[in-house]
This record gives structure tokens, C-alpha cells and sequence, in this order.
């Protein structure tokens, strides 16, 4: 069986639930997505705004308070919000990798193995029982490592062990000086358990299919041949298909995979959107010449205009609403329900951070010359 890259645009869409906003819980929807990229403490609120019929941002205050939702270091070595149920597979899943990223060559220069780090995680985690800032931890660390060591501990372990993060109020739960809690699983067994990579393989077709072995490994960060060992062994549970490229895609069977001309509203994405950053080649939403203007040289990918269901734009926050910067000449209705999603979005924003993202303004001098429009809230 074969699928279009425009068939292929649609699953996606439909499985990240921006095919419309359903009237799921926040927990729920952020099973359905697999991960909230959180690297922007306001990032997971407007993800979860696109894709929830109603969203209310107190739920999604309440459910990182209540631990329904954790923020750790996770996909891509990177902040994400996940819920509870799937943090512990995650973490199992990518241990080799933050292992290898964590406990390699800054751990090393600060004299460390990781014989060190297996030593110190249990009273680690023990003082983490509460919460803890970065200079309580680095000062449990400088009692037993020295203080010449403690930084290089410090940057190894706090991705490396099971720690979230605790919400430590501001507009968006977070700020951007973490405090850390060990999680409720604890220190992980010695050998990491291979079902789970094939756990999140399925988790990951579900909620981003169909994908090739190289998106898989992306997403998950794990090397492409643990991830084509999982979908080997997954059997009968995942069927292949032929990409728009001759690319072999695998797919969960049955999973949603909506005509070719269904139609895909406006959105306003935000930073880091998942489903911008979950795909080896990801054309299935950014046109190919897009993708430098989105993805900057350091790697902060910009809020984006969905249009159609592929990236059109970008957008900024203003005195009084967005500035949308498009990359292509938009039809009216285009912009009519860009406006639309402009005043939604405004509401969300006017009792948080009406300026939302603004510290990251200076990226549009460096954009092309092309058509922008203030939209109002």
C-alpha cells in the first residue's frame, strides 16, 4: 500500500489532533500527542490550546501541580511535558542515549565515570525526595565530589537520573530557574529494558505515524538500528506502507489516515511544536524551503502559521496582538481565520504573557521580505 505526502500530512495532522480541537482532558490529549515539547515554559499551554476543544490553562496548571503531567529532560535530550503513566517508558526507552550524552565526555572532564554517577544516584535521589534548586544540588554534589567537580556532576546527572521538574508558579507553572523532585520510580534497573523501545515505537506511530525507522529514531533519539531491531519484533503489530519517496513507513493497522482533501484549519503554533520537530525528514509539514527560516542556526524553531496543513509562516506577538509573517501569498480566507485564531489566542495570553515568546523578537531581521499583517486580539 502506498500514501501520498498530502495523505501523509493529513495523518498527521489528524493523530496530533489538528484536524480540529477534540474535548479531551489535558492528560488525555497529551497521551494522544505522546509528548508537549517544554522547553518554553509557555509552550505546552498553546500546543494543548490548538488541539483541545475548550482549553482551559488552569487544568494544565493543576495537572503539572497534582503530577498528572511531569516537565523532565527527555526526547531530544530536551524539556518535554509527558503524562505520568508514559514517563517511566520513555525514560526506560532513551536510557542508553542520555547515558552516553550525559555521563560522557563533560562528566569524564570533571574526572567522573559512571561508575560515580551509579554511586551517587541513590542519596541524590534520596535528597530529591523534596524539591531542590540547581544550588542545592550542586551543593549535596561539591560534599562529595569537591567543588571543582560539582558543575561537571551536576550538568551529567540532572538529566541523567529520574528527575522532574516542580512547578514553581509564574504565568505558565514554570519558571526558568528549575527546582527538581526525584520521580516516584526511582533509581532504574542496571540493564534497560528493551520492551520498552517497542512500547514507544507503537506510542509513536499512534500518535505521529506513519514514520520511517529514521523518524522513529529521531523522535526517540535512539539509534536507527535499535529502532528497526523494536519494529522487527513488533511483528504483526505495525504494517508496513510506501512513502510519497519509496521511503518503507510503518503504521499501527487501522490507524486514522483521513482522504487526501480533508480540510485543515489555521493555527497558530508554538515554539518547539512537536509536530514539527518529530520527523528525520520533515516535509510532511514544512515545505522544504521553509524549514531555515523556521529552524534558526542555533536551533530555536520559531512559532509557526499552519495553513493547509503545512507551515506558511510565522508569527510574533505586538502591542495588541501578532504580527503573522507569511512565507507565500495566503488567500483571504486564510488570513480570516488566521485572525480568528489571532483573537482565541489573545484571550489565552491576556491574563498570562501577552508578549509571549517576545525574547526571541530578533530572529525577524533576519527573515526574508515578504507579506506580514497585524492581527488584533
Amino acid at each position: 500500500m502506498t500514501i501520498t505526502a498530502r495523505e501523509l500530512n493529513r495523518a498527521t495532522l489528524a493523530r496530533q489532533l489538528l484536524l480540529r480541537r477534540e474535548p479531551l482532558s489535558v492528560g488525555d490529549a497529551t497521551k494522544r500527542v505522546l509528548a508537549l515539547q517544554a522547553q518554553q515554559p509557555a509552550s505546552p499551554y498553546l500546543a494543548l490550546w490548538n488541539r483541545v476543544d475548550g482549553f482551559d490553562p488552569a487544568d494544565l496548571d493543576a495537572a503539572f501541580t497534582d503530577r498528572t503531567l511531569v516537565k523532565a529532560t527527555l526526547l531530544r535530550i530536551t524539556l518535554h511535558a509527558v503524562h505520568s503513566d508514559d514517563y517511566r517508558m520513555l525514560r526506560e526507552a532513551m536510557r542508553p542515549t542520555l547515558h552516553a550524552s550525559r555521563l560522557g565526555y563533560r562528566f569524564a572532564a570533571a574526572g567522573l565515570t559512571p561508575a560515580d554517577a551509579a554511586q551517587l544516584e541513590p542519596g541524590l535521589l534520596e535528597f530529591a525526595a523534596h524539591p531542590r534548586s540547581n544550588g542545592d544540588m550542586t551543593s549535596w554534589l561539591a560534599e562529595r565530589v569537591g567543588e571543582e567537580k560539582k558543575d561537571g556532576a551536576w550538568w551529567g546527572l540532572r538529566s541523567y537520573t529520574p528527575l522532574t521538574h516542580v512547578p514553581t508558579g509564574g504565568p505558565w507553572s514554570f519558571e526558568y530557574s528549575p527546582a527538581y523532585v526525584a520521580s516516584p520510580e526511582g533509581s532504574f534497573a542496571a540493564e534497560p529494558d528493551e520492551s520498552a523501545l517497542r512500547a514507544l515505537a507503537l506510542r509513536y506511530l499512534e500518535a505521529y505515524g506513519p514514520a520511517s525507522i529514521a523518524d522513529v529514531a529521531q523522535f526517540a533519539t535512539v539509534q536507527r538500528a535499535r529502532v528497526k531491531k523494536a519494529l522487527r519484533e513488533l511483528g504483526a503489530a505495525v504494517e508496513e506502507l510506501e512513502g510519497p519517496d519509496g521511503t518503507t513507513l510503518y503504521d499501527i493497522p487501522g490507524a486514522p489516515r483521513p482522504p487526501a482533501d480533508t480540510p485543515a484549519p489555521p493555527r497558530l503554533l508554538p515554539m518547539w511544536d512537536s509536530v514539527l520537530l518529530a520527523y528525520a525528514d520533515r516535509s510532511r509539514v514544512i515545505p522544504p524551503d521553509y524549514r531555515r527560516l523556521v529552524t534558526r542556526n542555533n536551533g530555536d524553531v520559531l512559532p509557526t502559521l499552519l495553513v493547509d496543513g503545512y507551515v506558511a509562516g510565522v508569527w510574533r506577538p505586538v502591542e495588541g496582538g501578532i504580527e503573522a509573517t507569511a512565507f507565500h501569498d495566503l488567500s483571504d480566507e486564510a488570513w480570516k481565520g488566521l485572525a480568528k485564531e489571532a483573537r482565541a489566542l489573545g484571550t489565552l495570553l491576556a491574563n498570562r504573557e501577552p508578549t509571549v515568546y517576545s525574547r526571541y523578537g530578533h530572529w525577524w531581521s533576519k527573515l526574508p521580505e515578504v507579506e506580514a499583517r497585524r492581527l488584533h486580539f
